[in-house]
């Protein structure tokens, strides 16, 4: 494995292109899905399915890269899910039914899957030859790049329609992974770790890493797909101010997480993730309490910035769990932590139908006990302590 200075150097802005990559690229998906079911013509219900196929697809193969990158390396894995993924959105412009289209989405969605555990993978060993912590910041160019996608993709499948807008986004992902992919740091698995059988680990620490992704990554998710319902239908505010709900928190979680790294190195991944896990419990306990639109805003920036490095505290700790290949601890964690954006949706929605989302907020809050139960796990996050 390469070491730090120059090399190094170029190994981190080679991950994190690919994290800005990957973010451009499902940012994209966002405006491209109401273009889709206006020229195939299907209902909400119909589009519900697509996505739940993405989100499926996704779950299916993270386990299939955790396992390649256990055999051949996160750099090996990273560049030939992202080959494939890059030109993705192309194939789903071109679907011409909605057969079609579900077996692109679900193709799509499980190379998303692929990429995001290669390209996790890829970020824990450029920390370990660094002997510095980037996971956060990585976590950051993703979200960026999820905005940058969502923020021009309505305008540019207006201006060029939606099969120039996918040709335009892979254009520039091209570009980025032609000059990331020469310097993506090169990891080569040991001899151990080839000749292992690919099954699934038996140690419980990384499913108890995982349980703490998923309890983590399930608030978020519920105000990615609720915050706007919630403040329309209960708090009375205008369509405008409802947009802003997953707006604040995605807004404090980037700054946060490009702020993470260096506030882990200073004060280490356990402490880190459970001052994280306390901000986010005190951010979602206020939305759900709030008396006004306003409070409920501030209570999901305050959400955003608890939430923004507990994810990445977890992903990093599982790709340093002593004994066991990084890609194998990765997808089980990957996994778990990605199947409560999949269910939490539909749950919370039917949750709320017989409470309201006010009570669910404050009971998200309180779910949030389990990584703060679990905290001590994310010590072997602290590899320059160790060091």
């Amino acid at each position: 494995m390469a070491g730090t200075g120059l090399v190094g150097i170029k190994a981190r802005w080679a991950v994190s292109a690919l994290f800005f990559a990957n973010g451009l690229v499902v940012g994209s998906w966002a405006p491209k899905l109401p273009a889709m079911m206006a020229r195939l013509e299907i209902g909400g219900s119909v589009a519900g399915l697509l996505v739940l196929a993405l989100g499926l697809g996704s779950i299916c193969l993270m386990p299939v890269f955790g396992a390649l990158v256990a055999r051949r390396g996160s750099a090996w894995a990273v560049k030939r899910a992202a080959a494939l993924f890059t030109p993705s959105l192309i194939w789903i412009s071109l679907a011409p039914t909605v057969w079609a289209a579900a077996a692109t989405v679900l193709v799509f969605g499980a190379l998303i899957g692929g990429m995001d555990v290669a390209m996790n993978a890829n970020a824990v060993a450029v920390e370990q030859a660094r002997r510095r912590a980037i996971m956060s910041s990585c976590h950051g160019f993703w979200s960026l790049g999820g905005l940058a996608g969502a923020g021009v993709g309505g305008a540019a499948i207006q201006a060029m329609g939606e099969t120039g807008h996918a040709v335009l986004v892979t254009a520039i992902v091209a570009a980025i992974l032609a000059v990331a992919f020469p310097r993506i740091l090169r990891d080569h698995p040991g001899g151990e770790a080839k000749s292992q059988p690919l099954r699934l680990p038996r140690t419980p620490l990384p499913y108890l890493i995982g349980v703490m992704a998923l309890a983590c990554m399930i608030p978020e998710g519920a105000i990615l797909d609720w915050a706007a319902v919630y403040l329309q239908r209960e708090m009375g505010a205008s369509l405008t101010v409802a947009g802003w709900g997953f707006a604040a928190c995605a807004g404090t979680m980037a700054v946060m997480r490009f702020l993470g790294d260096e506030i882990r190195r200073r004060f280490g991944a356990v402490r880190t993730l459970r001052v994280s896990t306390l901000i986010a419990m005190a951010g979602l306990g206020l939305a759900g309490l709030a008396g006004s639109p306003p409070m409920a805003l501030a209570g999901f920036a305050l959400a955003g910035i608890g939430i923004a490095n507990m994810v990445p505290i977890a992903f990093s700790a599982a790709g340093n769990v002593p004994g066991l290949a990084q890609g194998v601890g990765l997808s089980v964690v990957t996994t778990m932590g990605y199947s409560g954006i999949l269910l939490a949706p539909g749950s919370i929605g039917f949750l709320a139908e017989r409470t309201s989302f006010s009570v669910i907020y404050i009971g998200l809050s309180l779910l949030l006990i389990v990584p703060l139960l679990l905290s001590r796990l994310a010590r072997t996050a602290d590899f320059e302590a160790a060091a």
